[in-house]
């Protein structure tokens, strides 16, 4: 237990780490176009051609960042002989890295607990990225020109 528990912590430290520069970075990228910055008059239509190219920035920008965090995972598991290839190491990772859960799949018992050391990680970063894309996208009109639906 006490080597899973090990690289679990490892992990998760790496994958926080890796989270948070790389949400810096898009949050950079995307501030490169100065088009959020707050106290702006004039903001960025999401239904514009711009917009929407700013939104799939976003989106392909925070799928990448989870993606190379599952193959991290991934790696781990088949260099410790945890999964019996790498294809089974990235199945076993995306689905516990989503909290989807892994019924159909074996890992190696003694390193059952690692994956579910993952599947809270990834719920955590997940969340954070959550987090991350609404505020993003709540920033690009004004709150002025917003339907809140209460109005």
């Amino acid at each position: 237990m006490i080597p899973e528990l090990l690289a679990g912590t490892v992990m998760v430290l790496a994958t926080v780490g890796l989270h948070a520069v790389g949400l810096l970075t898009l949050g950079w990228i995307l501030a490169l176009g100065d088009i959020t910055r707050p106290g702006r008059e004039v903001r960025l239509n999401p239904l514009s051609p711009c917009g929407a190219a700013y939104t799939v920035t976003v989106v392909l920008g925070l799928f990448v960042l989870h993606g190379v965090e599952v193959w991290l995972y991934a790696a781990l598991f088949y260099l410790l002989g945890a999964v019996p290839d790498l294809r089974e190491a990235v199945y076993f990772s995306s689905i516990s890295y989503s909290s989807i859960g892994y019924g159909d799949t074996s890992i190696d018992p003694e390193w059952k607990l690692l994956g579910a050391i993952e599947g809270i990680n990834g719920a955590i970063l997940l969340g954070w990225t959550v987090a991350f894309f609404v505020t993003v996208m709540g920033r690009l009109l004004p709150s002025s020109e917003r339907n809140t639906g209460f109005e």
